[in-house]
């Protein structure tokens, strides 16, 4: 299958690891991944603060990069973007765009798949050969729990992973607050919202947070960071990327 990786602007310019542990997973379980340079932002920033017609040319260029026919699916480390892709994209071209676009649009959200959801819907794999030996409690990220619905594949995932300590995560889900510019208009209560999250990390005494979003995981891994709590944040792609460096030496 050719699979054309969806970096994401945060991804690309913050997080880049998530990003490459997606392609090395996917190139490893034998899939031919490309990178088309000429994607952008989603344009699910302007959308959520109300600049839907600056977020057409975003919309658009999303549709042109990624419709190549020759591109079987578009995968990205992130349910907030492909949500956006998914939901967003088509309200936009309908309101702003031409009957074309709007034709575009359908079918290249119809091939765009967050990384857990393509794994098993689409490859029907839960076990990716995966060794993480740590303990881990997993964050389900709002978009993707509630937007997408990927429900519990991301766990079954995890719990395939050979070494891991996956420990359940107290009111797992429950947001932590940080909602792109939520967390900047609404900082009081955003702070608030982290504060409880990251009381229930640190109640599962876990080395590593997980979740499929770099936005979540930037806002968690702050407040942890701060509190000097010891433990780290690490995205789903890079846990399922990781091996047994003694087997594949």
């Amino acid at each position: 299958m050719r699979v054309a990786l969806f970096a994401t602007c945060i991804g690309d310019t913050m997080f880049p690891d998530a990003a490459k542990a997606t392609a090395l997973l996917l190139t490893r379980l034998g899939h031919e991944v490309v990178f088309p340079a000429a994607q952008t932002c989603c344009g699910q920033m302007h959308v959520n603060t109300g600049y839907q017609p600056d977020a057409l040319p975003l919309v658009k260029n999303f549709a042109d990069t990624f419709g190549d026919t020759s591109i079987d699916a578009v995968v990205a480390p992130s349910g907030s973007c492909v949500g956006s892709v998914r939901h967003q994209h088509a309200a936009v071209a309908e309101r702003f765009g031409t009957a074309s676009l709007c034709g575009q649009v359908t079918t290249t959200a119809a091939k765009t798949y967050e990384l857990s959801e393509f794994l098993v819907d689409v490859l029907d794999v839960t076990d990716v050969g995966a060794y993480f030996p740590h303990r881990v409690t997993y964050h389900p990220t709002c978009h993707s729990l509630r937007m997408l619905r990927v429900g519990d594949k991301p766990l079954a995932l995890l719990r395939a992973v050979r070494g891991i300590d996956l420990i359940e995560l107290p009111d797992a889900d429950s947001c932590c607050g940080f909602g792109g510019t939520f967390a900047i208009k609404n900082a009081e209560t955003s702070t608030a919202m982290l504060a409880d999250k990251i009381k229930n990390v640190a109640d599962t005494g876990t080395e590593f947070c997980s979740a499929g979003d770099s936005s979540c995981l930037m806002h968690i891994g702050g407040g942890m960071s701060r509190l000097r709590m010891g433990a780290k944040t690490v995205h789903l792609a890079q846990i399922l990327a990781s091996v047994d460096s003694r087997v594949t030496a």
